[in-house]
């Protein structure tokens, strides 16, 4: 076991920190220029996804955001920072930029070649486009079974891992008692099937994106005065070397776009093929619609919440920089979070609330890949052994989970790729 943890390890730091890399961010940037810079049209977007007559938009939103906002947004940053220096913000931010094309792309695509039931339910995803429209149909199986495999690791076994871990830290709960606690909490949603979990999304979405963002807000306020300073170091930083800061890197320009174009990449998920899979069912949306929306979801997910987690971070170092001394890699957003009265017990809140939602997104994501592969019959089971990973991974540690994750996500790029550029000319930039 030990030497398949070790040679997972090796594969995804040779994946994601070179061909991944490239492949994603070229992906990224031909859509960009493909689609005539369909990113200036994210005001409408916003416009759209906020209308109240549009519920259902509204849902698929925030259930593509429960999913896709995880704890990685949080520790992801932080682990960015420590290894890339302060310039890892800013490349993490152009990514994100960058990135709303190739999501709007895939989802585009996702609704051409989505299929209806005899009960007039909707169907979509990568694995449809691979079946239908490449007329690939083993490519399709495996592109859905990898996505229920994912399910059981990133968004299943390694946020109840966040939840467990964070609960014994806050309060020092038991890590079986909090695996039953989520068991519970999570059964109560997704067992009652598909309309509820989307609409639990649209009210805890929300809710803790508040929570969270209100936090990160006033910690701008209290740094106000090295707000101007931390925007320029990370600028700086992201194309010239920069000396150490406090605990963490120097930053060159290799690393700093190394790690912040990684922890863009994977944080919102574009180009992996999962998002689209909150917006094919909707029946009142055309293609340009449903991909203004999963395009809006990386912007929440990356350009906003993953930056300004950043240039917090960067901020609280600049006004303390000892913090960083007595701080991981992985906590230098705890460190920030220490400047606030009860910050710590905030950001633990929204770490838990954070977790919870992506076991409640990705059980969605998972439910398409079984319906694909099995019929709808099998969800019932499905959602037993989902909430069977649920406990195991609030008590076991599961580092190679973790690695297997990672590693299916870079398999499931290379199918989903391959049809955005072999597909590509069916795609349509939206309608001025």
């Amino acid at each position: 076991m030990s030497l398949l943890y070790d040679y997972l390890c090796a594969a995804n730091r040779f994946l994601w920190n070179g061909p991944l890399l490239i492949l994603l961010l070229g992906t990224h940037l031909f859509f960009t220029l493909r689609l005539r810079l369909v990113q200036r049209h994210l005001p409408a977007a916003l416009r759209f996804s906020g209308n109240g007559e549009k519920k259902q938009s509204f849902r698929s939103l925030t259930t593509a955001l429960a999913a896709t906002l995880g704890t990685g947004n949080i520790v992801g940053v932080s682990s960015a920072v420590a290894l890339g220096g302060p310039g890892a913000v800013f490349w993490c931010w152009v990514t994100g930029i960058l990135g709303m094309a190739t999501a709007y792309a895939e989802c585009y695509l996702c609704m051409l070649h989505r299929k209806k039931n005899n009960d007039g339910t909707l169907h979509g995803g990568m694995m449809y486009v691979l079946e239908h429209g490449l007329k690939r149909k083993n490519a399709g199986r495996l592109f859905a079974f990898l996505l229920l495999i994912a399910s059981f690791g990133i968004g299943c076994s390694t946020q109840a891992g966040t939840v467990s871990e964070t609960l014994s830290d806050i309060a020092g709960i038991s890590p079986v008692f909090t695996g039953i606690l989520l068991v519970v909490f999570v059964g109560y949603v997704i067992l009652h099937g598909s309309d509820a979990i989307r609409g639990f999304c649209s009210r805890l979405v929300p809710a803790m994106a508040v929570l969270y963002l209100a936090s990160c807000l006033l910690l701008l306020i209290l740094n106000h005065a090295y707000l101007l300073p931390s925007l320029r170091l990370i600028l700086s930083s992201a194309f010239t070397p920069t000396a150490a800061l406090g605990g963490i890197a120097g930053g060159s320009f290799l690393f700093s776009a190394r790690y912040g174009i990684a922890r863009g990449l994977f944080t919102n998920e574009a180009g992996i093929g999962t998002s689209p899979l909150a917006f094919t069912d909707n029946k009142k949306s055309s293609p340009e619609q449903a991909a203004l929306l999963s395009m809006s979801a990386v912007f929440w997910d990356t350009v906003i919440l993953c930056a300004l987690t950043g240039i917090v971070i960067v901020s609280s170092l600049l006004r303390t920089p000892d913090l960083a001394t007595t701080y991981t890699a992985t906590t230098l957003t705890s460190a920030a979070f220490s400047l606030l009265p009860c910050g710590e017990l905030v950001l633990g809140i929204s770490l838990i609330a954070f977790a919870y939602a992506t076991l409640i997104g990705w059980s969605y994501f998972g439910a398409r890949a079984v319906i694909y592969l099995f019929g709808t019959s099998a969800l019932p089971t499905y959602r037993l052994c989902y909430l069977g990973m649920v406990f195991l991974g609030s008590v076991l540690s599961l580092p190679l989970i973790w690695e297997i994750t990672d590693f299916i996500n870079a398999c499931m790029v290379l199918p989903n790729v391959f049809a955005l550029f072999s597909l590509g000319r069916d795609i349509r930039p939206p309608k001025n």
